[in-house]
């Protein structure tokens, strides 16, 4: 059985029982203290998993940091402060940590998915659809007494002569030159936007050098789609918030983004959880779109 969208602490510790060929990434980070999330990994881990951290293996932050959040850079495939890495960048990390096409990926972090998810999106945007976030992460793990690891990890290292291979994207990956040329256009675009509300008002921004939100976005915050116990709530509860949220406009027509193309993919998932179909992601998000001062912003 291949799992697409979320998997559950028990369902991953019967793939293990049964040796099947799983890798789990710790998606673990930090937006303030960047270094904490390799710290968090060393602490404790799920025994076996591997570390994928947001600047250094799911972004081309080197990326940003020379050649600026406004425009994707020769190694990235988005803009933003954390621009993609080009999909053959990615496709390489993922071999020389040993992944293999027929694998099963199992994603997770600490910090209520806010960031593993976007290594859920970027395998599919890889061709690769086996990829599941473990709902309620490594606190659902735990909660089973699922076995636990700590202490410095080797890299993984493959001795395969099957190296992963990209396969036909099975994500959408928007541009801002489409997010710009379709605004306006509700019936072929709806954006979507992840951030706190104060943020998308333009009252607060605490990381991007202008406030507000770009013209027509709706807002949903990305920690709504989440129960106390920080599982995705159900299907039937996310489908009817996000058709109240939609008001009629086609999920089709749906663009997610955030700040930096990270937090927007949680909104992706449960739209697909709540059987609304897979939208597309504006990866450069926010930082991109407001580091031209001829591109509209609004507020409010």
């Amino acid at each position: 059985m291949r799992y697409t969208t979320l998997i559950s602490a028990t369902e991953l510790q019967g793939l293990l029982r049964e040796h099947k060929p799983v890798m789990i990434f710790d998606c673990s980070f930090d937006l303030a203290q960047p270094a904490q999330g390799d710290a968090q990994f060393e602490q404790l881990r799920i025994a076996g998993a591997v570390r994928a951290d947001l600047d250094r293996h799911l972004s081309a932050k080197e990326a940003a940091l020379t050649h600026g959040v406004g425009k994707a850079a020769p190694m990235a495939a988005s803009g933003g402060r954390h621009p993609l890495p080009q999909r053959e960048v990615f496709a390489q990390w993922l071999g020389r940590i040993g992944f293999q096409n027929d694998m099963q990926a199992v994603v997770y972090d600490r910090q209520g998915s806010s960031f593993c998810v976007r290594l859920w999106w970027m395998l599919k945007w890889a061709g690769h659809e086996a990829v599941a976030v473990l709902d309620g992460g490594l606190p659902a793990w735990q909660a089973i007494q699922g076995p636990v690891a700590s202490g410095p990890a080797a890299m993984p290292t493959s001795a395969s002569q099957r190296p992963f291979q990209p396969g036909k994207p099975l994500a959408r990956l928007v541009t801002v030159e489409e997010v710009r040329a379709n605004l306006n256009q509700s019936s072929l675009q709806t954006v979507v936007d992840a951030r706190a509300p104060a943020r998308f008002r333009g009252e607060v921004e605490p990381l991007d050098p202008v406030a507000g939100h770009i013209p027509g976005a709706l807002n949903r915050p990305f920690g709504d789609n989440f129960g106390p116990d920080g599982r995705f709530k159900s299907p039937a509860q996310l489908r009817a918030e996000f058709d109240a949220l939609l008001g009629g406009r086609p999920p089709a027509s749906v663009v997610h983004q955030c700040g930096s193309g990270v937090t927007a993919t949680p909104n992706l998932l449960a739209m697909e959880l709540a059987g609304l179909g897979r939208a597309a992601l504006y990866a450069g998000s926010w930082s991109e779109w407001c580091s031209d001062p001829t591109r509209p912003v609004a507020k409010g």
